[in-house]
């Protein structure tokens, strides 16, 4: 079981649940050290100052904001303790909404909460309303010195916590270059809606895996124990869509999935099978990739001696 790390209450009304605070979640990025090739000796970081060309020991060190360039104003440690914002050691709910209203944009870091000594019916309580009324409570808590935003749930018998980034720290999707009006034709939609339903399933978190940081703990596994690594291939870069229906239909193709006909096409010969030339026709499925990908798929002739 991990450890706290905090202790405090929920109050919502005059109701106060003394209650605990874990970590939800354990990144597990894997992390290097900065050494020197040489001799493999860790390298140090410095606080330099260019200006004196000298080390700044840490109590000359002051907060400094910039203001615009290469100009900062000064802030003292003691006026910053003066705007800390009161703790009170509460996560003081201050309404209940419905969690389909909140985008997970907001999400920011994610916690439990369980039931301190004493609290298990209270905490029970307010578990099971919440349950029932299918609702998420929002509040505020003072976390070191710093006020969140914070959204609390059910989530498997018990109460996760998740801080939430306020408003002003989302960026608009209106400052991002949409696709603007474009006409979307009938098979394509219908093809693309195929390939969805193909692909769809329920969530299982548990068949997700980082391979990439696999990947390299069995690199960094290998080279402890003195085995010679092979250079990595050259990242085929995947060619870019040139004829989007051909490239929807060769996708459920793949996935063994048949297109709605198109009806007839004009052009050709009308002859199933081979045509004039020598070897096989591609297959229809490879001829789609090709087509999207603007390949050529005609059979390559052997050379003459």
């Amino acid at each position: 079981m991990p450890r706290s790390i905090w202790t405090g209450s929920i109050a919502f009304g005059l109701v106060n649940i003394p209650v605990k605070m874990y970590p939800a979640v354990q990144p597990k990025d894997v992390h290097f050290h900065q050494l020197h090739d040489a001799d493999g000796v860790r390298i140090q970081q410095k606080r330099w100052c260019p200006a004196d060309e000298e080390e700044v020991p840490y109590d000359h060190i002051v907060k400094g904001y910039e203001i615009s360039k290469g100009r900062y104003v000064v802030i003292q440690p003691e006026e910053l303790r003066a705007l800390d914002p009161h703790a009170t050691g509460t996560i003081d709910i201050e309404q209940f909404v419905a969690q389909s209203e909140i985008d997970p944009l907001h999400y920011e870091h994610s916690y439990y909460l369980g039931p301190d000594r004493g609290a298990a019916k209270a905490y029970a309580l307010l578990l099971a309303v919440m349950e029932r009324a299918d609702k998420v409570a929002i509040g505020r808590v003072v976390l070191r010195t710093k006020q969140y935003l914070t959204l609390l749930r059910p989530f498997q018998g018990v109460l996760a916590m998740e801080t939430l980034l306020y408003a002003d720290e989302i960026v608009s999707p209106s400052e991002i270059a949409g696709p603007g009006q474009v006409k979307l034709g009938a098979a394509e939609l219908k093809m693309a809606e195929q390939l969805v339903e193909s692909l769809s399933g329920e969530f299982n978190p548990e068949q997700w895996r980082d391979e990439y940081r696999e990947r390299v703990l069995e690199l960094v596994r290998k080279k402890a124990e003195g085995a010679e690594i092979a250079e990595a291939p050259e990242m085929v870069r995947a060619a870019p869509v040139l004829d989007l229906a051909a490239a929807l239909r060769a996708s459920l193709e793949s996935k063994g999935r048949k297109a709605e006909p198109e009806g007839p096409r004009n052009g050709g010969n009308g002859h199933n099978g081979h045509n004039g030339s020598k070897g096989r026709r591609p297959t229809r499925a490879k001829a789609a990739r090709a087509k999207a990908t603007g390949r050529a798929t005609h059979p390559r002739r052997k050379s003459s001696a």
